[in-house]
């Protein structure tokens, strides 16, 4: 199913001067408009402050054709220059395969054909064994392949004599399987030749780029006498090289998983790059999607007067509507505010359409009433996968682009049906922290996770304190150096989530729109990556939680991730140090020692996923925590696995109970530099309770305040 009007933009974040382009599928009949907006308040529960998407059409409001644009999942090598290079006058084929679905339909090994007349060959893994197709000829072994095992499979054609063959052998035998074998047989006129690409994963299609995409992995396929493409080479690229006579290198669509165990490996070495030819295998699948390529439908140019901020392009049609979020950024060195804001992009992009199977009938009657984003990933399959869920073959999803409609990237996206509040994450939860800022008249610039991989601490120094949304769970090394290094220096950070600084990611020049992670050892994950995969193909450095490279979360902002639960929250109470001369301020106008029970994310501050203190992790010894949450019912919540040895035996030695808190902590750093930390993801949620006049409203307020030297006044 593909929604009726969606789009997305070229770029995640853009500066005044820069363009941006959208593109956009509409199924019409007529004609959709695009308005700009500013976001600021997404959640679209009634019960709360009105959403509030700021009408800026003085800036762009334009009309466009309908036009419906496809998205083609299905990842494949294709080697364009083989439509211009000839066959040897017989065909022998080989390659290295591991299938992952052997006993789904069709799915094509290699292949040169032309898909209107079925000229040229294709080498087809089948339920029923290796089949090689010549124009309307076709032969199979009538064996079936076992899942997830290697085999040498091989095929040929020579035309002149008629005769055909294609056999296929286990690299290792299994007992008792029937799964070798050859057959022959003879046709006449063989039609091997076609003047078009190769597929390797894939064949040419008359309806859509290719079809019968392979699940599974492949290595070493060649064709004799033409070409030889060795997937040990170029791991960190799009690119495959061809170490045959005709140097037909070629160029992998749709983003297929590299830096994979091969045929070869065998257990000693585990970093590709110290080994490349045993991990010289390309894992493909059928629902792998990069970048959609969708045509520009129209390009804005940002004004040189235009504020930084979160905006969206508003899309409507008949009844469909849809916005496109974007972020303007200020010019490296000219601030526009005192406080920055750091949107995290990487975040949003790894969870991005998370299809989660909770879309059931009362959700959608909410999500309708609500007029909440209607498109939802459970429903809207064609656009790609998160790398919270497993691919089709049950491998786990280890890249995620921009460069398509990112459904959960909306402003108004609903993840949960929350009973006590509106159920939002990431970008819509992190609204409640624009939308407080705007209410409490706090002047901010927003600074991407992106922006901050690029340009380093040089684009925090020049503001006197940052804040973080909700979940700023994925860091690169770039982005943490940048953070470290402008606390040390005198920069005041706000931690105003739970999970953040957890997993690490990569980036590639080579790959455009891509993030990507390897869900290695530990930690709570959706899928586990396979021994001796640990290692990213975009940047070599060994994947999974930044506490597995000695960098946990505590070293930067005090506290590092401790238990998980349902989507519920529980409240803090403050501790003695809240109330003493030092920290007295941060409480300032706080009417309750236990506050926090209410709020739009589970009805309370502290839940979902909590933070707490632990100096043997590197919470400097000068943190102070100034309220921990109570109240959590341990069926709720489970301590994560990385701080678990047994059934009841913890890595610190407290109690599963004693770990399932959230610590909220401040330190004091060099240079007047100081740190802030929360240590929930429900914590913003509970900003906009009472109209923005709450306690946790208030104690946010006085901390950014002083971090920021605003000299402003509680407005209530």
């Amino acid at each position: 199913m593909t929604s009726p009007l969606t789009g997305y933009a070229d770029r995640v974040s853009v500066r005044t001067g820069d363009k941006i382009g959208f593109k956009v599928s509409s199924v019409g009949p007529g004609p959709y408009s695009a308005m700009l907006v500013r976001i600021v308040r997404g959640d679209p529960n009634p019960g709360g402050p009105a959403q509030k998407l700021e009408d800026m059409s003085d800036l762009f409001d334009g009309r466009f054709a309908s036009r419906q644009q496809h998205a083609w999942p299905g990842s494949y090598a294709r080697i364009e220059g083989a439509a211009e290079a000839r066959l040897p006058a017989a065909l022998s084929v080989e390659a290295l395969i591991w299938p992952t679905l052997p006993e789904d339909g069709p799915q094509t090994v290699i292949s040169r054909r032309d898909p209107a007349s079925g000229a040229g060959f294709a080498l087809v893994l089948t339920p029923d064994g290796m089949a090689l197709e010549c124009g309307g000829a076709r032969i199979v072994t009538g064996r079936k392949l076992r899942n997830r095992a290697w085999y040498r499979v091989w095929a040929s054609a020579d035309p002149e004599s008629g005769v055909m063959r294609v056999g296929q052998q286990p690299l290792k035998r299994a007992y008792a399987v029937d799964d070798e074998g050859e057959a022959s047989t003879r046709a006449d006129g063989l039609a091997i030749e076609a003047a078009q690409p190769l597929l390797i994963g894939a064949e040419a299609a008359t309806d859509r780029p290719a079809g019968r995409c392979f699940n599974g992995k492949i290595e070493a396929p060649r064709v004799a006498g033409y070409a030889a493409w060795d997937f040990a080479r170029r791991i960190g690229t799009l690119e495959v090289e061809d170490t045959g006579p005709n140097g037909l290198h070629g160029r992998l669509v749709n983003l297929p998983t590299r830096a994979m165990k091969g045929a070869a490996w065998a257990g000693p070495e585990r970093d590709w790059k110290q080994a490349p030819d045993q991990y010289a295998a390309i894992h493909f699948h059928d629902d792998d999607l990069h970048d959609c390529g969708w045509a520009d439908d129209f390009v804005f140019t940002v004004p040189r007067e235009m504020k930084s901020g979160v905006y969206g392009m508003q899309l409507r049609c008949g009844p469909h509507r849809d916005v496109i979020p974007f972020f303007v950024r200020p010019q490296v060195g000219k601030p526009q505010a005192k406080v920055c804001y750091i949107a995290s992009t990487f975040t949003y992009q790894v969870y991005g359409n998370f299809s989660r199977g909770l879309f059931n009938e009362p959700f959608r009657e909410r999500v309708a009433a609500w007029k909440a984003a209607a498109n939802n990933p459970d429903d809207n399959k064609d656009y790609g996968l998160s790398t919270y869920n497993f691919h089709r073959d049950g491998s786990g999803v280890a890249y995620s682009s921009h460069l398509r409609p990112l459904l959960t990237w909306r402003p108004d996206f609903m993840t949960f049906f929350d009973e006590a509040g509106s159920g939002l994450r990431h970008l819509p939860a992190d609204t409640h922290l624009t939308g407080w800022l705007d209410r409490m008249g706090i002047a901010f610039d927003v600074v991407t996770d992106h922006d901050l991989h690029d340009k380093g601490v040089d684009i925090l120094k020049s503001y006197k304190v940052v804040m973080t949304g909700t979940h700023p769970e994925y860091h690169t090394q770039q982005t943490l150096d940048a953070l470290q290094a402008y606390t040390e220096t005198g920069g005041r950070l706000m931690y105003l989530g739970g999970n953040g600084f957890y997993w690490r990611v990569a980036l590639s020049d080579a790959v455009p729109g891509a993030i990507e992670v390897r869900r290695t050892e530990g930690g709570i994950r959706t899928w586990p990556a396979e021994p001796g995969e640990y290692y990213h193909s975009f940047d070599g450095a060994y994947g999974g939680l930044w506490r597995r490279s000695d960098r946990p979360p505590n070293l930067l902002c005090g506290i590092g991730f401790s238990s998980q639960g349902l989507f519920v929250g529980d409240a803090f109470r403050q501790t003695a140090a809240a109330r003493d001369n030092h920290h007295a301020w941060v409480f300032e106008g706080v009417k309750d020692e236990l506050f926090g029970g209410y709020g739009f994310s589970g009805g309370g501050a502290a839940g979902f996923e909590l933070d707490r203190l632990d100096h043997r992790l590197g919470s400097p010894l000068n943190a102070v925590v100034l309220a921990s949450s109570e109240g959590h019912d341990r069926k709720e919540f489970v301590v994560v696995h990385e701080e678990r040895l047994g059934f009841n035996t913890t890595v610190p030695g407290q109690t599963l109970e004693e770990l399932i808190r959230a610590d909220m902590t401040y330190i004091e750093k060099p240079q007047g530099g100081a740190v802030f930390s929360t240590g929930s993801i429900t914590y913003c949620g509970s900003l906009p309770h009472n109209k923005y006049d709450n306690d946790v409203s208030r104690l946010t307020f006085n901390v950014v305040n002083r971090f920021g030297e605003l000299g402003l006044k509680w407005p209530f």
